[in-house]
């Protein structure tokens, strides 16, 4: 071997120990960066809870209490420190919310009612089940400087938003009841907010609050629940038998989500939504007790033979069948008056729960549970929630250590 042979040979080998020294380096700096200490795991966990970055005296109070991430229990007290911010509830809790109060389920739409009354209900811990059933309201507190709430517009809650007024300190609850004119036993938690309302009882048939209702808070629309196996006796005269002149449709499609969903929206049948000036948004919840609401029985000639809406009694079909997987609670009839009684049923399913803790979780973690160490640990939030009254921010606090890194 001549010597330009070994210079060459030389300046190889020295190339290669360079690149592997550049690429240790670049793999050290790399773990360095995934396995976070706990100052940076404190300041992801704020930065997600409270779309915001915290003040160094938080960063640090949660930095200590982080450590080196192996106290769970501290990891979650460093969390409340987050939610305890006013961001969580002016942009986190709000951006969270919005898109369940309208069609477009757009988070860029203005403070309402149903919105202010989900962050109220997440600040005061009132146990997020009720959420569809309670006689609950949250208002500007009265030092906020809003006008005063009104059924019939949304000026109040458009003041606070358009003043960026702290939600946190200038929510304060009340009942829908006595400010609305809807009856204390018809309420049914956000479902008779204005904003529902405006949404989803406005013309139509009112089997839009039922599919809202479901995919906003059980995380399932129409097509994931269909079971052709239900009986369709219930099933209204709206609905042809023979769309296009194909009973084939009917039977294959429309029936398994018909014979599940009319039995269970009938119990919005006393429930409208009267515009009186649309140009302005002025407009507000009709509640007519014992009168079934006309659009019910609109259509009648579709199929004569169909059902006619007597009362606002509901059945939940569902409780047999492939949606029996929903998680009904054993400790409810599955039947009732009304949207009250309805708003319970559904609240109380196991798919209420795990759907609010896998929102929760795309929230703090910026993606769907995608892996078995995801999905057990939705699963153990799922009964953090339960056994901690239904707490949702708790679960904020929960989803969040366990996507602040490592």
């Amino acid at each position: 071997m001549n010597t330009s042979m070994k210079h060459d040979i030389g300046e190889a080998s020295a190339r290669r120990a360079a690149v592997a020294a550049l690429t240790l380096g670049l793999m050290m700096s790399l773990q360095q960066t995934a396995w976070a200490g706990g100052r940076e795991q404190a300041k992801r966990l704020y930065d997600r809870i409270a779309s915001a970055p915290p003040d160094d005296a938080t960063l640090t109070s949660m930095a200590t209490l982080i450590g080196d991430g192996s106290n769970h229990a501290n990891s979650v007290q460093a969390a409340a420190l987050a939610t305890q911010a006013s961001g969580f509830y002016n942009t986190t809790l709000k951006n969270f919310a919005a898109p369940w109060t309208n069609r477009d389920q757009s988070a860029f739409v203005p403070l309402n009612d149903y919105t202010a009354t989900v962050i109220g209900m997440v600040r005061d811990d009132v146990p997020f089940n009720t959420a569809l059933s309670d006689d609950i309201l949250y208002v500007g507190a009265a030092g906020a400087g809003a006008p005063a709430y009104s059924p019939a517009n949304n000026a109040h809650y458009q003041y606070l938003d358009d003043n960026n007024v702290d939600l946190q300190a200038n929510l304060s609850r009340t009942t829908q009841s006595s400010v609305t004119g809807v009856p204390a036993a018809a309420t049914a938690g956000v479902i008779t907010t204005r904003a529902a309302a405006k949404a989803f009882f406005v013309a139509g048939t009112n089997r839009a609050m039922f599919r809202f209702t479901m995919l906003n808070h059980l995380c399932r629309d129409m097509e994931q629940v269909l079971d052709p196996s239900r009986p369709p006796d219930r099933i209204r005269q709206d609905v042809s038998r023979s769309p296009g002149g194909d009973s084939r449709v009917y039977l294959n499609n429309c029936i398994g989500c018909h014979n599940g969903m009319d039995p269970l929206a009938q119990a919005f049948a006393y429930y409208d939504y009267q515009v009186t000036d649309e140009a302005n948004d002025i407009g507000q919840i009709r509640f007519t007790a014992g009168q079934v609401q006309p659009k019910y029985l609109i259509n009648a000639d579709n199929f004569r033979p169909g059902y006619v809406t007597p009362d606002d009694r509901w059945d939940n079909r569902w409780r047999q069948g492939q949606n029996a997987l929903l998680g009904w609670a054993s400790s409810l009839p599955g039947s009732g008056a009304g949207a009250k009684s309805l708003g319970q049923e559904l609240a109380n399913s196991d798919a209420f729960a795990q759907c609010q803790v896998e929102k929760v979780f795309r929230r703090m973690c910026f993606r769907a549970p995608s892996d078995s160490a995801d999905r057990a640990e939705v699963s153990r939030i799922v009964g953090v929630f339960k056994s901690n009254g239904y707490s949702l921010k708790r679960v904020f606090q929960e989803a969040g250590v366990y996507c602040m890194g490592n």
